[in-house]
């Protein structure tokens, strides 16, 4: 590994997924909001505005969290029989709750992903 590749003080990305750090220096400062990248890290300046994640963590969640709720919801009926309101009460607020927790982690990690690895946009540079 040259010393351009170092990941010394870099969270792996599992760790940055699940904590929100900054791939850079590892201090928790990747978001500004609740599902929102923050500019820049305030730490060691990183421009984490220059990463494009784009949507395919929330497209993926969407069918893979739709899937686990649907087949939640379809055993509990089976087993409880209860009136549609209480389904209503439980499987919104655990869709919304999941949803939110795991498309943090997926947008965290992601971002980490490209950092370590260097990814970029295709420009015209990159035709030959």
């Amino acid at each position: 590994m040259t010393p351009e590749q170092s990941t010394e003080g870099q969270p792996s990305i599992a760790k940055a997924a699940l904590f929100g750090l900054c791939p850079q220096c590892g201090s928790k400062t990747l978001f500004a909001g609740l599902g929102q990248f923050a500019d820049t890290c305030p730490n060691c300046g990183l421009d984490i505005s220059s990463y494009n994640v784009g949507d395919g963590p929330a497209a993926l969640l969407t069918m893979g969290i739709g899937t686990l709720i649907i087949i939640l919801a379809l055993v509990v009926d089976s087993a409880f029989r209860p009136p549609f309101w209480v389904h209503v009460i439980i499987w919104v607020p655990f869709t919304a709750a999941l949803t939110v927790v795991t498309l943090r982690m997926a947008k965290a990690g992601l971002l980490s992903a490209e950092h370590r690895n260097r990814a970029r946009e295709a420009g015209k540079s990159d035709l030959l």
